[in-house]
């Protein structure tokens, strides 16, 4: 009886209290919680209608897009949407296959689709686009009267040193003999149609007499076009060199400066021309565009008016085109990048689809 009245005591004095302590603790504890935490707003959480929408493929109003606007020569802007709005190839569900490239509405300068347009390339032929457009330009040939100016009628005698220049390169001709005169003419239809380097090189050295002396022109060319910062090109003909280099962007930029030359819109733009017979070509020569006129015949809801392709191992098939839809709304296509020339037609003919309307 004794040890059990000890037990009840020392529970009333020891037990008890620190039981009354351990809640009161609790209590305090609860307490400071509550203030600290429970006037904390939940977490927000962003309803499904704010989300980004994904862009449908349509024509883009400038209005309703972030841009960055870029004067560009004769007054032409480029309006470069923000690249969250952009269409990225990627999001074409493996429709195009190239690596790099951009669509824009060439009327309004909006960028309507692109791959890393930004980016450095290598342009391979397309840098041929550049070789008549400053080879025009030092010529004066400009205007509607463009057929009327007697320098497309002179001639240029092809050299040994441009035929080696091309052999040593591997690079693709016309078929201009050592010797042979050449209208100056046919170098401008010949370093597009069938991307010969003879004719390239015929007009470097018709217009500034050496290459070296030529590309400066060029490369004076890309300044006045804003793109000094970005391309710059260090032979006439689109052979692979370190310092020889475009973006996309740049390409469809020099491919609209091309366009808006009469002459030059014409050359870009024969599907097939017959350069007459002659001593050294009893049967003539036949130029061809063969991109035009393996595409011509596809649907891109419009007409491909132009185009230039290229090919090197840094680049793979790449090209640039400019299309017109059934209103005359104008289109550019660069891509850069497929593993194929018809690879490239199918990325062309995907993205004219998909923003002309039918």
């Amino acid at each position: 009886m004794r040890r059990a009245r000890e037990r009840e005591a020392m529970i009333r004095r020891f037990v008890i209290p620190g039981a009354a302590l351990l809640l009161l603790l609790i209590v305090i504890v609860v307490v400071i919680c509550v203030k600290a935490f429970g006037s904390k707003k939940p977490e927000e959480v962003i309803p499904e209608s704010t989300t980004v929408p994904e862009i449908a493929p349509t024509v883009m109003e400038s209005s309703s897009t972030e841009e960055a606007s870029e004067e560009i020569e004769e007054g032409y802007v480029l309006q470069r949407m923000d690249t969250t709005e952009a269409l990225n190839f990627s999001r074409f569900e493996g429709n195009i296959s190239s690596t790099y490239g951009v669509f824009i509405d060439a009327d309004n300068g909006i960028i309507l689709a692109g791959n890393d347009y930004n980016e450095r390339i290598v342009p391979a032929s397309m840098t041929k686009i550049m070789t008549v457009l400053t080879a025009a330009k030092a010529l004066g040939i400009t205007g509607e009267n463009w057929a009327e100016n007697p320098v497309l009628q002179d001639t240029f005698t092809i050299t040994r040193e441009i035929t080696d220049y091309s052999f040593v390169h591997e690079c693709s001709n016309v078929g201009f003999e050592v010797g042979e005169a050449v209208p100056v003419i046919e170098l401008f239809y010949g370093t597009i149609m069938p991307s010969g380097a003879d004719a390239a090189l015929g007009l470097a050295y018709y217009v500034a007499g050496s290459q070296e002396a030529f590309m400066e022109l060029v490369n004076q060319d890309l300044a006045e076009l804003g793109l000094s910062q970005s391309s710059h090109f260090t032979n006439c003909i689109g052979l692979y060199e370190k310092d020889h280099y475009s973006t996309s962007l740049d390409i469809a930029i020099m491919m609209k400066a091309v366009m808006d030359n009469p002459f030059l819109r014409d050359v870009l733009s024969a599907h097939v021309r017959e350069i007459p017979a002659s001593e050294l070509h009893p049967n003539g020569i036949i130029l061809s565009n063969l991109f035009l006129r393996r595409i011509e015949d596809r649907d891109t809801h419009g007409e491909v008016i132009g185009a230039k392709t290229g090919f090197v191992n840094q680049s793979r098939n790449c090209c640039v085109s400019l299309a017109e839809d059934k209103n005359g709304k104008e289109y550019i296509c660069v891509t850069i990048g497929a593993e194929g020339k018809w690879k490239c037609i199918d990325d062309h003919m995907y993205l004219y689809q998909k923003y002309l309307p039918e």
